[in-house]
């Protein structure tokens, strides 16, 4: 499927993934992470059921905190 991923057009497997899984596949590793699907913010605890289907936009943002 075709997604767009952080403004890049990306093919992933599949017809529909989970966050989870589009982490994984996309080695997302960043305890941090803030993710958005077509402008919606999703929950951490949502990441298992929010899905990502074919044409949707992904923002994954990493969250960085300094002093």
């Amino acid at each position: 499927m075709k997604v767009t991923l952080n403004n890049t057009s990306e093919v992933v497997s599949g017809d529909l993934l989970t966050v989870s899984e589009l982490l994984k596949v996309k080695n997302f590793t960043f305890k941090m992470l803030v993710v958005k699907i077509n402008g919606k913010l999703i929950n951490k605890p949502e990441y298992e059921t929010a899905t990502v289907k074919e044409g949707d936009d992904v923002q994954v943002l990493h969250l960085i905190s300094g002093g």
